[in-house]
């Protein structure tokens, strides 16, 4: 129940964070609309006095005055036309500026739960569609149905029944506005699920450029793609058929709606119950009328993406809000603490790892060996809090890992991957961790850390050398050891690096272990996943996982040896067997 009510709090301050300062600026455009919408009457009153009374009179002075006072209304609301356009183009920016870093945020926290690249990046993109739909004609016509009425009651004070076919016609349209939403709903959602496929699979292909074109299969990438797309094109297009068709009949019934009260109105003038120029009138006020429905259909599908996606964004802001701000701790000096903890991979739920177990003391190393595949990155990950914990708990000094914001516990923790992903951006930045003023002083340490600072400013730029997307412009031993200086940045308490030294010569590894061994002299913890043994050339203690488990753990001289006899051994007793059947035979 408690948990419920937390919730309902959350999306309550995720609508007012949406929401806040617009209820006004709604009121007053929904204010500006009607002074718009009684502004429109104008032609429809210029055609009844033009015909009624300069034409019967001959009055040249008075034909004159009408059309002197008929422009100046017709400035004063395309004036306020203006301003209501930019007002809403302003919302729209406003809402971007408010939202949009949240939603990055979101998005950046998206991939460590299951989602893909382009499912996070949604969000941003939902953010330009609210904003593109605030800067074009749906608003406006939203704005302007419900001064629809005024239209009709001007055309039934004209004549009762002119009134009757007016509002006829716009229920008429109303009805296929409502059909519209209800065919378009359904595959509004589907075609939105299918160009996250499309772009999901897209910026697969984008980020495995080299491999597609080095083994040849581009072209099978590319044919994926096309299916993909075919599918998004599918339903695109039976969305757009919808709105469109039904754009058309609006439009259709819309001219025989005009036409109807042209006829209607001639025969009521022949009948003597209405003037010549009250048919004119009726004629552009009932298209004046109906104008705002014929928009809002033409304009439904991006009112439909729009809505979808202010849902999505409320949820975005929600789960924001939902976070509580952890309470500021002192940093972690002590140990860290791994409490039987069990990790699930958050897109399929499958368990990568169960019951692990240990503890490491301040000044010490620990390296982590074992199988490919047997759960080794799913610890570190688990670690380093990017994947969350079905059960258990990772703890610096006592304390949960949740217990830290995102920012402060990244002050006491370094990772190195293994696929080093550098920034956009130069190498100070990168080593920096994107501080705004870092102190050039602690990016040289970290450089000198990784002993990669000779390197550094042996390049054209030095630190300002810039990477390029991905860093790729640098080799893979480069990439890696400037990670390795990122990860060291600020001398973090908890060091974790995987296959640190996948990349590196002989040098590079000589610098891991020194680095290692510099973690350890300044009272830091190191944890260091490799397959390579060199890597643990400064480790104190190992630790063995397979098939998810950990299945030894202790110094690292009990511990390598006899891992490392094992297949000796095996590989002995096969040569006895060979023998012996040899011998038999």
């Amino acid at each position: 129940m408690r948990k419920k009510e937390n919730n309902n709090a959350a999306r309550r301050k995720s609508a007012r964070l949406l929401t806040q300062g617009f209820k006004s600026m709604g009121i007053f455009l929904f204010m500006l609309s009607g002074i718009i919408n009684v502004l429109a009457l104008t032609g429809a009153f210029y055609m009844l006095q033009i015909y009624d009374r300069a034409l019967t009179s001959g009055s040249v002075p008075t034909l004159l005055a009408l059309s002197v006072l008929a422009v100046g209304l017709y400035l004063f609301q395309g004036l306020f036309d203006i301003i209501r356009s930019q007002i809403l183009i302003r919302l729209g920016a406003r809402l971007d500026s408010r939202i949009a870093p949240l939603a990055h945020e979101v998005a950046i926290d998206m991939p460590r739960f299951g989602f893909s690249t382009s499912e996070a990046l949604e969000r941003g993109r939902d953010v330009d569609t609210v904003r593109g739909f605030l800067g074009g004609q749906g608003p406006v016509a939203l704005f302007d149905l419900p001064w629809m009425p005024l239209f009709v009651a001007f055309v039934y004070m004209l004549h009762p029944f002119l009134g009757a076919l007016t509002l006829g016609g716009a229920v008429l349209l109303a009805l296929l506005t409502v059909v519209t939403e209800l065919l378009t709903r359904r595959l509004s959602d589907n075609t939105h699920q299918a160009a996250v496929t499309r772009n999901a699979i897209a910026d697969s292909n984008a980020r495995n450029a080299e491999i597609l074109k080095a083994m040849g299969f581009a072209r099978r990438a590319a044919d994926r793609f096309s299916q993909a797309n075919d599918d998004h094109l599918d339903l695109q297009t039976r969305t757009t058929d919808i709105s469109g068709t039904l754009g058309g009949i609006s439009r259709v019934l819309r001219m025989i709606l005009q036409s109807s009260v042209l006829g209607l109105g001639a025969f009521l003038t022949i009948k003597g119950d209405l003037s010549a120029g009250a048919i004119i009138a009726a004629s552009v006020a009932s298209a004046r009328a109906l104008a705002p429905i014929d928009m809002a259909i033409a304009n439904w599908k991006g009112v439909v993406a729009a809505r979808n996606a202010f849902r999505r964004l409320k949820e975005t802001v929600a789960a924001m809000a939902e976070a509580k701000k952890p309470m500021q701790l002192p940093p972690p000096n002590t140990a860290l603490k791994v409490e039987n903890i069990t990790v699930a991979a958050p897109d399929t739920g499958r368990v990568l790892l169960s019951d692990v177990a240990f503890e490491i003391k301040a000044g010490q190393a620990v390296g982590i060996i074992g199988p490919s595949g047997g759960g080794k990155t799913t610890l570190a990950r688990a670690l380093t809090g990017i994947w969350p914990i079905l059960r258990g708990a990772v703890r610096l000094d006592d304390a949960e890992l949740s217990q830290w914001s995102d920012e402060e516990l990244g002050h006491y923790v370094g990772y190195l991957p293994q696929d080093v992903a550098l920034l956009e951006g130069d190498i100070q930045e990168n080593i920096s961790r994107l501080e705004n003023e870092p102190e050039p002083r602690r990016i040289v340490e970290a450089a000198r850390a990784a002993g990669v600072h000779e390197m550094i400013v042996r390049l054209p730029d030095g630190y300002h050398t810039s990477l390029g997307p991905m860093g790729l412009a640098l080799s893979g031993g480069q990439r890696q050891r400037l990670g390795l200086a990122r990860a060291l940045y600020g001398e973090p308490f908890l060091v974790v690096l995987d296959e640190p030294n996948s990349n590196l010569d002989g040098d590079g590894e000589a610098a891991l272990t020194r680095a290692i061994e510099g973690v350890k002299a300044r009272g830091g913890v190191a944890i260091v996943i490799a397959h390579r043994a060199s890597a643990l050339a400064a480790c104190d203690l190992v630790a063995v996982i397979q098939n998810g488990k950990m299945t030894a753990f202790g110094p690292k001289d009990e511990i390598v040896q006899p891992q490392q006899q094992k297949p000796a051994a095996a590989k002995k007793q096969a040569g006895k067997q060979s023998v012996a059947a040899r011998v038999s035979a």
